[in-house]
């Protein structure tokens, strides 16, 4: 267990750039038909690699040269991609906007990076599964790349232990963060982002005190109640999932299923994340490996510490102390 928590710890440390904080690069760019099969182009969320170092790939019946994009009388249908999304930009927003009918919103992720353009007959079959796909992956990224969320959610297995209470304390952060995600995503409940974030973080440096806690044979909150505290703080948590929606332009008709397969797409990444913990829980054991020293509090102050660290950073981002 605690070369496992020193694997998860300098994991978290040695790639903070892939897992910090869920503020991963997002992209939005509009496309405004001016005439027939004629669109001007303009980011009006330019990443953070800049809007001219995005590899844009146009249907090959399309001119591209951003602002302009040309695809003549067949119109924009067909495939676009982008080829370089990375760590610095992790997702793109494609607005088209037509002269006549609603405006069409398309997302593009490092797992999904090509979508296909379907025209002004959508949706169709083809679209609802191009949105399943799109959006379940998109929630599977959300998941495995946030940190915070992870370390989380190990903290809980580390003070449950592999147990029955552990199945209901990760349903009871499910459905915690469910149901805060859904309200959040329609607008029922709002929270400013960087409060939630600082927020978040203090939500995992309680889970840090808490470990440190039953060390010291303390039982604590969590060790009592562990549905209570993972479903009290998996609300919190949601919000900050609903966040990654947040922005992205996706039409209101098509939220309710974007939000059910994004939410998918995170349950899966959980749970493929605690299956793993569980599985090098039970090699670890198997392997009987140990640290010399106090090594039974070096779980719950690495878990604390980087907390903090997060915490301190937010609060000064809330603080605007950048």
């Amino acid at each position: 267990m605690i070369l496992l928590a020193a694997w998860v710890v300098a994991a978290t440390l040695l790639a903070p750039v892939a897992l910090y904080a869920h503020e991963s690069s997002l992209g939005v760019l509009e496309l405004r038909e001016v005439r027939q099969g004629a669109y001007v182009g303009r980011w009006t969320m330019e990443p953070t690699i800049g809007g001219a170092r995005v590899d844009l790939r146009a249907p090959p019946h399309c001119f591209l040269r951003i602002p302009e994009l040309d695809c003549g009388q067949k119109g924009l249908v067909g495939a676009l991609t982008i080829g370089n999304l990375g760590s610095r930009m992790s997702a793109a927003l494609i607005k088209i906007i037509p002269i006549q009918g609603e405006t069409r919103s398309y997302t593009i992720t490092t797992a999904n990076p090509t979508v296909s353009i379907l025209g002004p007959e959508a949706p169709t079959l083809e679209s609802w599964i191009e949105l399943g796909v799109t959006y379940l992956n998109y929630g599977v990224d959300h998941i495995l790349l946030g940190a915070d969320h992870l370390l989380f959610v190990f903290g809980l297995i580390w003070i449950v232990g592999p147990s029955r209470r552990l199945v209901t304390t990760i349903t009871a952060f499910t459905i915690g963060h469910s149901a805060s995600l859904a309200a959040a995503a329609f607008g029922l409940i709002g929270v400013p982002e960087r409060p939630l974030n600082a927020c978040i973080a203090l939500s995992i440096v309680f889970v840090g005190v808490e470990i440190v806690k039953q060390r010291h044979s303390e039982a604590g909150l969590t060790a009592r109640y562990p549905w209570a505290v993972a479903g009290g703080f998996g609300l919190v948590h949601g919000v900050g999932f609903a966040s990654a929606l947040a922005g992205l332009g996706i039409e209101r008709r098509l939220l309710p299923a974007a939000l059910a397969f994004f939410n998918v797409g995170v349950e899966i990444g959980q749970l493929a994340f605690v299956l793993l913990t569980l599985a090098l829980i039970w090699a670890h054991r198997r392997l009987g490996a140990v640290l010399p020293g106090s090594r039974d509090l070096l779980p719950g102050y690495a878990i604390g510490s980087i907390a903090a660290f997060w915490f301190i950073g937010r609060l000064l981002r809330v603080l605007a102390i950048d």
